[in-house]
């Protein structure tokens, strides 16, 4: 069985890489259970995660999208999240409580989950290349937090105000886990500590996902229409 040897040969090499980088950051733990042998049907059956499937099971709207964020673009996820609100009330006589909006920020697009004292402590407009609409340098403040009158192009599309009216918003713990390592190790800190003070500033509302992909996959069988915005 040549082939299959080839398939087992070729699988181990790529989790081997994957493991051999996750060493280098420190991430070792998460990396092992790849390898692990399948669980049962009957144990996959039912999530451990229940906060996770709360958040989901509030994905109960007339109309629902998910906005996939692995990279900052400019906050255009919120833009695209107010417009979609907006142009389906004016459209179909709905309101915001009637649908469904879901944001997952994931790989580059974290920073947007976190309190401004973040974005200044880490620098994280430099070290996720997000500037300042005001200064067009990098951003130490959350430039979609708290926005006063002309701030943004489209009224009510801050992050906080679209919290307030329902909009589901995720951020990947793998993301929070490895870019937490790659901070700590450019400041000389502990990559636990940084990541739980990151959890801890996160926006009121924000839920702590297992994965951005997983939230992705799982907004989508809750009916969710998919639009790539990173």
């Amino acid at each position: 069985m040549p082939e299959i040897a080839n398939l087992t040969t070729h699988r181990r090499g790529f989790l081997g890489r994957i493991a051999a980088g996750a060493a280098a950051l420190g991430l070792g733990g998460w990396v092992a259970p790849l390898d692990a042998a399948p669980q049962s049907r009957s144990a996959r059956a039912v999530s451990a995660n229940h906060e996770f499937e709360a958040w989901l099971n509030k994905i109960t709207g007339k109309h629902k999208m998910i906005y996939d964020v692995p990279e900052p673009n400019d906050g255009f996820a919120f833009a695209w999240a107010r417009v979609f609100l907006n142009t389906t009330n004016e459209t179909y006589g709905t309101t915001d409580g009637d649908n469904s909006v879901v944001i997952v920020l994931r790989h580059s697009g974290i920073p947007y989950a976190m309190e401004s004292a973040m974005w200044a402590k880490y620098k994280l407009g430099e070290g996720f290349k997000i500037a300042d609409p005001a200064t067009k340098g990098p951003a130490v403040r959350h430039p979609l937090l708290r926005l006063k009158p002309g701030d943004a192009p489209i009224p009510g599309m801050g992050a906080d105000e679209l919290l307030a009216k329902g909009v589901l918003i995720g951020v990947c713990n793998i993301a929070l886990t490895i870019y937490s390592a790659k901070f700590a190790s450019q400041m000389g800190m502990q990559a636990e500590a940084i990541k739980k003070e990151w959890v801890a500033s996160l926006l009121p509302g924000v839920q702590v996902v297992p994965s951005g992909v997983i939230a992705v996959n799982r907004s989508q069988e809750k009916g969710c229409a998919y639009c790539f915005a990173g």
